[in-house]
Formats: C-alpha cells, sequence, structure tokens
C-alpha cells in the first residue's frame, strides 16, 4: 500500500496567519515524515487548479463563512477526512491512522477503518 499526501504548500504573503498556517503545515508535514508516510507537496498560491481542487472539495459545512477553506485540508483520495484542528484532535486521541484512512502499522494500538487508499492533505 502507498500512501500518497498531497501537501499543497506556498510561500504566501499578505495573511496575517501565515506563521500559524506554516506551523501547522510543519505539524503535519513533521508527523508524516517520522511515520514514513509517502506525501506530495502541492503549491496552492502559485497553482490555480490546486487551489480550486482543495476550495471545490472541501464540505460546505466545513468551509468558513467566507467559503474559502485555509489550508492545511487533509484528504483520503476524494474523501475528505478533515482539517488541522481535526487532525491534532485525532493524534491526540490516538485515532490519527482511523483519521487518515491508514492501516496502522503492526503492533500500534489505534483505532483502524477501512477507507480508500491514497491521502490527499492540502496545505498554503
Amino acid at each position: 500500500l502507498i500512501i500518497r499526501m498531497k501537501i499543497n504548500s506556498s510561500n504566501i504573503t499578505g495573511y496575517h496567519s501565515t506563521s500559524s498556517i506554516k506551523k501547522k503545515q510543519q505539524e503535519v508535514v513533521g508527523f508524516l515524515e517520522a511515520n514514513k508516510i509517502d506525501f506530495q507537496q502541492m503549491d496552492i498560491a502559485g497553482d490555480e487548479d490546486n487551489r480550486k481542487w482543495m476550495r471545490e472539495n472541501v464540505p460546505g459545512e466545513k468551509k468558513p463563512q467566507n467559503g474559502i477553506p485555509l489550508p492545511p485540508q487533509i484528504f483520503n483520495e476524494e474523501r475528505y477526512c478533515g482539517d488541522f484542528e481535526s487532525f491534532f484532535s485525532a493524534k491526540e486521541e490516538n485515532i490519527i491512522y482511523s483519521f487518515l484512512g491508514l492501516a496502522p502499522p503492526p503492533g500500534t494500538k489505534v483505532g483502524t477503518a477501512v477507507l480508500p487508499r491514497e491521502t490527499y492533505i492540502l496545505f498554503s
């Protein structure tokens, strides 16, 4: 099983929360690297197609009032997993593999779920 995490990232300027977004992004990337989960970094600031895909695929009830979700947004194939807060909660509750739609590594005591095979994480 190869997990392909799509991480949308960029050097966004002009947002007051840029450092907050970068910190969240780094936390997710650090987790993926530490757990040897393959991922692909994607730029949503410089790539309109990536930005459009992220905005179209975050469920309406998960979008802020302005309709534009901020990264990171996490997907497993086309299935939306959640945003950074959901990711963080899943880590704290020791259900991160289930959250990502992945089978936990052998010997890991965490919950599991049967989900699609590829996971995408969208960042800015």
